[in-house]
């Protein structure tokens, strides 16, 4: 589904390359996550208040004749851009309307797009977008854009030497609240993706050819299981580890897993949820449960445990603390890691987001996920969908 309704003054769309020696992209790390909307003013304001972010940027109908309504978010290197329909027959619009607020697009900066472009199409991505060039006084940027599962997309982005506020069309934000504290997060962590059953592996085989990404790790059996429902991982990720997705399908069990769920509401594949990741998951959990952002209960037991204890050794904050607040803890053999999953943030039971705080573990919590997918069936439960 095409989101940008025209092509504004300053865009030209020009033929794809094919250069010699053709290679996966040279990946920079993820330039921006777009989050359709059914009203962009409103989304803006809530992760303003709610998440600490910051409006950097706009581009609306008053400067940019796109159809779109798009304010740009930012905490670090955390990019946002809540896009919204400027009309109920923009993209946008029928993409929210379809799949409810969520992601949209995971774009991915990259250092030579021809080169990267034309590799993922010979390994049988479909183009979406043709390389595109957009200037402005500030310089000039390039995108493309290949599909990938649902109606997810993959904005390739080779920016040069741009140093205007985001984007060629985007202009200085109009007035809306300032963030009440400094930014909470410094980078994106990881975007997990749900797909149907029995189509994971078709699609870690596709970020393999069309990405040149490897599998960072494997999760299946009673890796991700309770006694009602379970699921599949697998993560894939670049070379350097900047670009991590993990992808998850339902498994069979006595009832509806949240994959399942997931895929119900959200209308078919797509991203579940975003990791923020954080110096000080505490303070950042303190804020947004203050500003109204709900999170899963984590049952006392968990810290009860014994095996917990001797498990996570030694990490810097105490046990109660992180009890007080619902926060998990897991420790692997390069460190340990915090963790705590919100409620979803929309109506429909689909996009949530998960905070976590790293120090030396590169994993994604496998201690943890027994007790996370307890809660999320208590949550399913709560809604009649379990």
């Amino acid at each position: 589904m095409e989101l940008q309704e025209t092509v504004p003054a300053g865009e030209v769309s020009q033929p794809r390359k094919e250069t010699a020696g053709n290679r996966p992209c040279d990946l920079l790390g993820i330039d921006h996550i777009r989050l359709c909307v059914g009203n962009a003013r409103q989304a803006a304001h809530f992760y303003v208040n709610a998440f600490g972010m910051e409006v950097t940027a706009y581009r609306g109908n008053e400067t940019s004749r796109t159809g779109l309504s798009e304010y740009l978010l930012t905490s670090g290197r955390v990019r946002f851009l809540i896009t919204g329909g400027a009309s109920p027959d923009s993209g946008a619009a029928r993409w929210a309307a379809t799949h409810g607020d969520g992601v949209s697009d995971v774009a991915l900066q990259v250092s030579n797009l021809d080169e990267g472009l034309a590799y993922a199409a010979e390994a049988g991505a479909t183009v979406l977008q043709e390389p595109t060039v957009h200037t402005d006084e500030s310089g000039r940027v390039r995108t493309a854009a290949i599909a990938t599962y649902g109606e997810l997309r993959h904005t390739l982005v080779e920016r040069d030497s741009y140093d205007g506020l985001f984007l060629p069309g985007f202009g200085p934000p109009p007035v809306v609240p300032k963030p009440s504290c400094p930014p909470l997060f410094h980078q994106v962590d990881h975007t997990v993706g749900c797909v149907e059953h029995g189509l994971m592996d078709k699609w870690v085989d596709f970020y393999r050819r069309v990405l040149g990404f490897t599998t960072m790790a494997e999760f299946v059996g009673e890796d991700i299981a309770t006694e009602y429902s379970a699921l599949m991982s697998k993560v894939v990720a670049d070379g350097t580890g900047k670009v991590k997705l993990p992808l998850n399908e339902p498994a069979p069990g006595k009832k509806r897993s949240q994959i399942d769920e997931y895929l119900q509401y959200h209308r078919g594949p797509g991203v579940q949820h975003i990791a923020l990741e954080t110096h000080d998951i505490l303070a950042a959990t303190d804020v947004l449960r203050a500003a109204g952002v709900d999170f899963l209960t984590t049952p006392d037991a968990y810290y009860d445990d014994p095996e917990l204890r001797a498990r996570i050794g030694d990490v810097r904050v105490d046990v109660g603390e992180l009890r007080e607040r619902g926060v998990l803890v897991d420790r692997d053999q390069d460190g340990y890691l915090l963790q705590i999953f919100t409620r979803p943030l929309v109506d429909r039971p689909t996009f949530f987001i998960e905070l976590i705080e790293r120090h030396g573990s590169q994993g994604f919590g496998k201690g943890n996920f027994k007790a996370l997918f307890e809660a999320v069936e208590r949550e399913q439960d709560r809604r009649g969908n379990l």
